[in-house]
């Protein structure tokens, strides 16, 4: 029989008391959606058998060999009754890579499976992984469309890297068969891509994010779409802007697409990222659009302003001042999970309804874009509400 290290003990202990907690609902309140009080992933939520060696003889002190940082931008998925998170794990090394985290519950009790994603290497160049979305097609294919980073060889600037979206496809989550990275003849790196559930005019359809740069945008106007005909082998010769980036607002940096987008009955629901600078740092927030179910490029509702912002200790983490989503699930009964991580640090969860999300796309006014209209348009808002209140 095998010898365990005391310590050993009190972090299986430790750590099944952190598994088995239930989440419930904050104290939060704005009507579209409800915050859970406990991240659905963090750190804690990975096996000790990632990260220690457990054999006393060759880790006599117990001590982390392989530790791990942070657990956060999860794909989401529902299959056979069962949540999935395909969560990108960050070790201590600073190398991002996959895990399947499974619950019977959308909002807590996620347990990561034995080991994690181990991708086929067919990419020499490819040195780190993050931030897969996860669509499941009519094709019959789940596919994973995720950044596939390498070092930038033309820049002698060490940190100088070059984005591509990678693309995986699998029917179980456990065995994956990686295809070439899609390729966008106009645009010299992307991230934040989305594959389309369905066909559109027989062909695949991509939602894009145009970059010059590995961080900066540059004449890359927001979110792009365009097409392909093989996904085997994809190339997007054209890609149109869908949601621009615009002076002022949460995507002035720039913007990009988040979980895969959800199909409704009154077009295609998205739920993006926005990105402005500041003083103290790029700042991510979550914002939503909604896009024409036949013309899935032309954006037929733009609520203003964010979604999701971070609030309280969710500021504090890696990156600070960043909430970020790649998945959601939405259910046959109209419920609407939201995966969002914080701070580069930790996964969180808030629920809501297709019908409310619907309301809040198409009922809340746009953005007007200056100052003085902006009050122009909270003074006439005022005024319907006193002259209700005064019937």
């Amino acid at each position: 029989m095998c010898r365990l290290h005391p310590n050993y003990y009190v972090m299986k202990e430790r750590q099944e008391k952190f598994l088995s907690k239930k989440n419930e609902k904050s104290e939060f309140y704005n009507g579209i959606y409800d915050r859970y009080k406990n991240p659905v992933l963090t750190r804690d939520s990975i096996p000790l058998t990632w990260c220690y060696d457990l054999n006393p003889e060759t880790n006599p002190y117990f001590m982390e060999r392989l530790g791990v940082n942070a657990v956060f931008n999860a794909g989401a998925i529902r299959l056979n009754g069962k949540y999935y998170l395909v969560a990108r794990i960050e070790g201590n090394d600073r190398k991002s890579f996959f895990g399947v985290a499974e619950s019977d519950s959308p909002v807590d009790g996620f347990r990561f499976w034995e080991k994690p994603v181990l991708l086929p290497d067919t990419c020499p160049e490819e040195t780190n992984v993050y931030d897969m979305r996860l669509t499941q097609h009519e094709d019959g294919w789940i596919y994973g469309i995720f950044c596939s980073e390498s070092k930038d060889t033309k820049n002698n600037d060490l940190s100088a890297a070059v984005a591509a979206a990678g693309i995986v496809r699998t029917k179980d989550l456990k065995t994956w068969e990686r295809l070439p990275n899609l390729v966008t003849m106009r645009s010299p790196q992307q991230r934040n891509v989305d594959l389309l559930p369905e066909f559109v005019n027989g062909k695949y359809a991509f939602f894009t994010r145009p970059m010059d740069d590995f961080i900066d945008t540059g004449s890359g106007g927001g979110v792009g779409f365009g097409f392909c005909d093989d996904i085997t082998n994809a190339v997007i010769d054209e890609e149109i802007i869908t949601s621009p980036r615009r002076y002022h607002t949460i995507t002035e940096c720039k913007n990009g697409e988040g979980a895969t987008p959800i199909k409704t009955e009154k077009g295609w629901l998205h739920i993006a990222h926005g990105v402005r600078n500041t003083a103290a740092g790029l700042r991510y927030v979550v914002y939503v659009f909604v896009t024409d179910l036949k013309e899935p490029w032309k954006v037929i509702a733009e609520p203003s302003g964010m979604l999701i912002g971070p609030r309280g200790w969710e500021r504090v983490g890696d990156v600070s001042n960043v909430v970020f989503c790649n998945g959601a699930i939405a259910e046959e009964n109209g419920n609407l999970w939201i995966y969002y991580a914080s701070s580069d640090t930790r996964l969180h969860v808030a629920s809501t309804t297709i019908d409310k999300m619907l309301d809040y796309a198409f009922h809340t006014p746009a953005d007007p874009y200056r100052s003085r209209d902006c009050v122009a348009q909270r003074c006439d808002f005022i005024d319907r509400n006193l002259a209700y209140l005064a019937e």
